[in-house]
């Protein structure tokens, strides 16, 4: 039996009521399906889930969110693909189309992410567990500790060469703003501009949060950073909690207070 449902980005898909070989195309939401509890219906996952680490050794990796090897999904006979409008190609995504059902989020803010989570649950018949993580999840966000009345300016760059940096209307910037910061962009029109630390003007961020992915940012580039910009005070962060949408969300909260107190600490006179 099937269904018509429609996925974020408006697009009329029909899928089976009771998936049983689910393909993710996207990490976040691929650690979302393991916390729903479908170790048996996901059948195929991207080289870049990770999490949780017994389905990155064990499940099939079908190359890339960019790079997917199409052959490998035809041999896995997926009755349900879920991908990502950002995240994936939008060619691969039509080709899939035309033989599997393909679901897609758009993910621009925590509300986005929270009605993803509930259409999935929706999907794969899993809505008790995925009520519950949407409750958890908005319990947590609800009890952030208030920030400072004047929000710390921060540059959140995610690569490298040229350096690039997250910009408005994107997800990583409503992450900003609920653990308490502002995004030192303020162009609208770009979400993920160039920045050239040498034109930075003499208003400089407060912070300069350099992120473990996608570029793998390290311990060796603060000490550049603190020699280029040492009135801006920089500081690895984890991605994952940034930018993840999915039930990494349940540990986000806890992250940015802990990423609040450190930043006090360093920035205190000892």
């Amino acid at each position: 039996m099937t269904e018509m449902v429609v996925d974020q980005m408006g697009r009329s898909v029909v899928v089976l009521i009771y998936p049983k070989r689910i393909i993710s195309l996207v990490p976040s939401q691929t650690e979302l399906l393991y916390t729903l509890g479908l170790d048996k219906s996901v059948v195929g996952i991207t080289k870049f889930c990770v999490h949780p680490k017994k389905w990155f050794q064990n499940k099939t990796r079908i190359g890339g969110t960019k790079n997917i090897n199409f052959d490998l999904i035809h041999l896995l006979q997926p009755d349900l693909i879920i991908g990502n409008k950002e995240e994936n190609s939008r060619q691969d995504i039509e080709v899939l189309s035309q033989r599997y059902p393909v679901w897609m989020s758009d993910i621009f803010n925590l509300d986005d992410a929270l009605q993803m989570i509930e259409n999935i649950g929706s999907l794969t018949k899993t809505e008790i567990k995925s009520k519950e993580i949407i409750n958890q999840i908005t319990n947590a966000f609800a009890h952030l500790k208030p920030s400072n009345e004047i929000k710390q300016k921060v540059l959140y760059l995610i690569w490298k060469n040229p350096f690039i940096a997250a910009g408005r209307n994107t997800f990583i910037n409503e992450m900003l703003e609920e653990a308490g910061f502002e995004n030192y962009i303020q162009e609208q029109d770009s979400r993920y501009p160039e920045v050239d630390l040498n034109k930075l003007n003499k208003n400089k961020p407060d912070l300069i949060f350099l992120s473990s992915e996608p570029y793998p940012f390290k311990e060796s580039h603060l000490r550049d950073f603190h020699q280029q910009i040492p009135n801006s005070l920089a500081i690895l962060v984890d991605g994952e909690m940034l930018s993840w949408y999915g039930s990494r969300l349940l540990k986000a909260p806890q992250y940015f207070n802990n990423l609040q107190r450190t930043i006090e600490r360093l920035k205190s006179p000892n």
